[in-house]
Protein backbone atom coordinates (compact mmCIF):
# COMPACT_ATOMS: atom_id res chain seq x y z
CA UNK A 1 0.00 0.00 0.00
CA UNK A 2 1.21 3.51 -0.77
CA UNK A 3 1.86 5.79 2.20
CA UNK A 4 2.43 9.53 2.45
CA UNK A 5 3.52 11.34 5.59
CA UNK A 6 4.08 14.76 7.10
CA UNK A 7 4.67 16.27 10.52
CA UNK A 8 2.10 18.54 12.14
CA UNK A 9 4.61 21.18 13.21
CA UNK A 10 2.20 23.00 15.51
CA UNK A 11 2.31 20.05 17.91
CA UNK A 12 5.89 18.83 17.34
CA UNK A 13 8.13 19.16 20.40
CA UNK A 14 11.35 18.18 18.56
CA UNK A 15 12.01 15.25 20.87
CA UNK A 16 14.05 13.39 18.25
CA UNK A 17 12.22 10.07 18.31
CA UNK A 18 11.13 10.23 14.67
CA UNK A 19 14.59 10.94 13.28
CA UNK A 20 16.02 8.19 15.50
CA UNK A 21 13.45 5.64 14.27
CA UNK A 22 13.43 6.71 10.62
CA UNK A 23 16.46 8.82 9.69
CA UNK A 24 15.84 8.30 5.97
CA UNK A 25 12.41 9.92 6.31
CA UNK A 26 12.67 12.57 9.05
CA UNK A 27 15.05 15.38 9.90
CA UNK A 28 14.76 18.88 11.37
CA UNK A 29 14.04 22.23 9.79
CA UNK A 30 15.83 25.50 10.55
CA UNK A 31 13.57 26.04 13.58
CA UNK A 32 14.46 22.64 15.02
CA UNK A 33 11.10 21.02 14.31
CA UNK A 34 10.78 17.63 12.65
CA UNK A 35 9.80 17.34 9.01
CA UNK A 36 9.61 14.72 6.28
CA UNK A 37 12.69 14.98 4.13
CA UNK A 38 12.40 11.79 2.08
CA UNK A 39 13.21 12.43 -1.58
CA UNK A 40 12.92 16.20 -1.18
CA UNK A 41 9.33 16.14 0.13
CA UNK A 42 9.87 19.17 2.41
CA UNK A 43 7.05 18.03 4.71
CA UNK A 44 4.36 18.31 2.02
CA UNK A 45 3.04 14.74 2.15
CA UNK A 46 3.47 14.64 -1.63
CA UNK A 47 6.15 11.98 -2.05
CA UNK A 48 5.24 8.33 -1.52
CA UNK A 49 7.31 6.61 1.15
CA UNK A 50 8.68 3.36 -0.32
CA UNK A 51 7.43 0.10 1.09
CA UNK A 52 10.85 -0.88 2.43
CA UNK A 53 10.64 2.14 4.80
CA UNK A 54 7.06 1.54 5.99
CA UNK A 55 8.16 -0.25 9.19
CA UNK A 56 10.46 2.67 10.09
CA UNK A 57 7.67 5.13 9.29
CA UNK A 58 5.24 3.28 11.55
CA UNK A 59 7.83 3.02 14.34
CA UNK A 60 8.37 6.79 14.14
CA UNK A 61 4.63 7.43 14.23
CA UNK A 62 4.10 5.06 17.15
CA UNK A 63 6.98 6.66 19.06
CA UNK A 64 5.85 10.25 18.61
CA UNK A 65 4.69 11.46 22.04
CA UNK A 66 2.49 14.20 20.55
CA UNK A 67 1.00 12.24 17.63
CA UNK A 68 2.45 14.84 15.27
CA UNK A 69 3.37 12.36 12.55
CA UNK A 70 0.56 11.86 10.08
CA UNK A 71 0.27 8.97 7.62
CA UNK A 72 -2.29 8.62 4.83
CA UNK A 73 -2.67 6.19 1.95
CA UNK A 74 -3.80 8.77 -0.61
CA UNK A 75 -1.86 11.92 -1.39
CA UNK A 76 -5.05 13.98 -1.62
CA UNK A 77 -5.78 13.09 2.01
CA UNK A 78 -2.67 14.96 3.16
CA UNK A 79 -3.93 17.92 5.17
CA UNK A 80 -1.25 20.46 5.94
Amino acid sequence: MTKYSWVEKSTCIACGSCAAAAPDIFDYDDEGLAEVIYNGDSNQGAVAIPEDLHDDLQDACDGCPTDSIKIVSKQEDAVL
